[in-house]
């Protein structure tokens, strides 16, 4: 069966975001065209993202130094353990879709820290005898659905986009050999245009989903 992790990074929904009415609509037609795959979602304002923080820091030395998970502090085993949850799921799917807003140039913190919990060395990566970083999700394929209120895609503006920027350097990292972005933009910029700009998005959306 395949599997598809549709992961979302934004407080608001569908009825309030660009970005998230984008996303539904893709993954409604996903799941109608697909209707035997696994699609999970994943809400990370919902969810437990632990930050790589001291605690987790300590937990992992202490299990690499030979300790048994029972030795690490509460704190310790409950960091640890959801990383390592968080890392399986990630590389057991195979398929992700990223929905995120444009934030001050990037999107919201809580996926970089996902970034961060996904990210593992022997995993999702690994690293060559001379120390060359090599992916291992070369089996994979992602989407990122952007929803940009102004004009992002063309210079000036162009190079201070660095959310799809940097999500697409992570799926290179690891390995993943397929990635597109869907970006729907210029809608705060152009409110009278907002609804149409909308629409398009939510169609072009559709459209990719016939082919993801």
């Amino acid at each position: 069966m395949t599997s598809l992790l549709y992961i979302t990074a934004n407080p608001n929904d569908h009825l309030t975001s660009v970005g998230m009415a984008t996303g539904k609509a893709f993954i409604e037609k996903y799941k109608e065209l697909n209707p035997n795959d696994e699609v999970i979602h994943i809400d990370l304002y919902k969810e437990n993202i632990p930050h790589i923080d001291s605690e987790v820091f300590s937990g992992w030395a202490k299990l690499r130094s030979g300790n048994h998970f029972d030795e690490l502090t509460e704190q310790e085993k409950n960091k640890v353990s959801r990383l390592n949850e968080l890392n399986e799921q990630f590389i057991s799917a195979d398929k992700f879709v990223f929905v995120t807003p444009f934030w001050n140039f990037s999107y919201p913190p809580v996926m970089k820290a996902y970034l961060d919990a996904v990210s593992v060395a022997g995993k999702s990566f690994k690293y060559s005898p001379d120390g060359q970083p090599i992916g291992l999700l070369t089996d994979k394929k992602a989407l990122h659905i952007q929803a940009r209120g102004g004009i992002y895609s063309e210079n000036p503006t162009i190079e201070l986009e660095m959310g799809h920027r940097h999500l697409e350097t992570m799926m290179n990292f690891f390995g993943v050999p397929s990635f597109q972005g869907l970006f729907v933009e210029g809608h705060n910029k152009m409110p009278d245009d907002a609804q149409e700009i909308k629409v398009d998005g939510i169609k072009r959306a559709e459209e990719l989903a016939k082919t993801f």
